[in-house]
């Protein structure tokens, strides 16, 4: 009797079709409607204004986002004073000098932000406004500044 071979696997366990998030998202997208979702954030946002503080802690999460860094410890504080330090003002410098030590690196950075403003236009002309939603005016058109 000859011996049955074993298939090789790669992969352990059964080949059956799990759930995903974008399972979930496509069936929540399809049954929540956008007037659906406008009403939840009018609730959150009256709620909020009442005093809720779930609410205002849920509304500041998506308009606002949560801080990204931690906030510096006291010794880094007195370090910067005593060394004259200004982290803010560094991080602001530090294109500027870039841009004047490498010039070469720099070249297009024009170019670059001419496309950026070209697309930033033509998503404000296509992406529909709701005339009630209070967005504000939506940037000029900036293609004339390329020709």
């Amino acid at each position: 009797m000859m011996a049955r071979q074993k298939q090789a696997t790669y992969i352990k366990g059964s080949a059956v079709h799990r759930r995903t998030e974008s399972d979930y998202m496509g069936v929540l997208l399809d049954t929540v409607s956008l007037e659906d979702w406008r009403d939840v954030v009018n609730g959150a946002l009256q709620s909020a204004k009442d005093g809720d503080t779930q609410a205002r802690a849920w509304l500041a999460q998506y308009l606002v986002g949560k801080p990204e860094g931690k906030a510096p410890t006291p010794l880094t504080v007195v370090v910067q004073q005593w060394s004259g330090g200004d982290p803010v003002a560094d991080r602001l410098a530090k294109p500027i000098i870039n841009r004047a030590r490498f010039p070469s690196l720099h070249e297009d950075d024009d170019f670059e932000a001419s496309v950026r403003a070209v697309i930033a236009s033509e998503l404000a002309q296509k992406l529909p406004v709701h005339e009630n939603s209070g967005t504000p005016a939506p940037v000029r058109n900036t293609a004339d500044s390329l020709e």
